[in-house]
């Protein structure tokens, strides 16, 4: 019986980059040589897509068309700023970069409100003057240095910083410093713990009247002091079991008073 011979395939060996990450290479090595802008070019419509799948992760924010625009922007960016000598894949450096100009895009055009084209761009023009000025200064510039630098008025100054924020308006329920350091939050409504102290004094006044004055004093001792039973009796002279006695006695007698008091009043 002829026996049949299985033929394996000679093992070719597998190269360590890619036909496309070769020609890639080359067209970055071409490009940052001779400033080849064919090349620039290939090489933009070839990342493109990445470009594409970045923007689409912020469509739900902005126009797609923006955003896809802004990401194309980002990418040329990115593609004169690298540097293939480094070692560092091309991709890894560009989406940290398309992202971050998405992100700035959003910074400087996420309004809350509609505002007027005019507005807006006076605004981020001013914003970003008194920026570059206070660099400059060490400190925030004054309307005026402002004014002076973009060669305009005091007042289109101030209604651009007053246009500025509605671009990012203050939340209702952001912390604010308070005189003592504490953080308040006063655009919230909310109950004020005070008021239901106070009315539960004056529940308790009357109830508390009909009390003797060591269960009043006890009590005091206990809820408004914080003591223990036992540093209750050291004061009193009581063993700490017979403190324990007459809270509970007191409490229960308070409770006593608070159920009869409505039935009294509706008499």
């Amino acid at each position: 019986m002829m026996q049949t011979l299985s033929e394996h395939p000679v093992p070719v060996p597998v190269p360590s980059r890619s036909r496309r990450d070769r020609e890639e290479a080359r067209l970055f090595a071409r490009y940052k040589r001779t400033g080849d802008q064919a090349a620039r070019a290939e090489l933009a419509a070839r990342f493109l897509p990445l470009a594409r799948h970045l923007a689409n992760r912020y469509r739900e924010r902005g126009e797609s068309e923006d955003l896809v625009q802004v990401a194309s922007y980002a990418l040329v960016k990115a593609i004169d700023r690298y540097d293939p000598d480094r070692g560092l894949a091309f991709s890894s450096f560009a989406v940290p970069t398309i992202t971050g100009e998405l992100k700035r895009y959003f910074r400087d055009h996420g309004w809350a409100v509609h505002v007027p084209r005019e507005l807006k761009e006076r605004a981020l023009a001013v914003r970003r003057a008194a920026e570059q000025l206070g660099t400059r200064l060490g400190r925030s510039p004054t309307p005026g240095e402002i004014a002076f630098v973009m060669d305009t008025s005091v007042e289109s100054v101030l209604e651009a910083l007053q246009t500025a924020s509605a671009l990012r308006p203050d939340r209702l329920d952001a912390p604010i410093e308070a005189g003592d350091g504490e953080q308040e939050h006063p655009g919230v409504a909310a109950e004020e713990r005070g008021y239901a102290l106070a009315e539960a004094s004056a529940t308790l006044q009357p109830l508390l009247a009909a009390l003797s004055p060591r269960d009043r004093e006890i009590l005091r001792l206990r809820f408004e002091e914080d003591l223990t039973q036992t540093e209750i009796g050291a004061q009193l002279g009581l063993s700490q079991m017979h403190v324990s006695r007459l809270v509970r006695k007191a409490i229960a007698r308070l409770q006593l008073l608070a159920a009869e008091t409505p039935a009294a009043g509706a008499t």
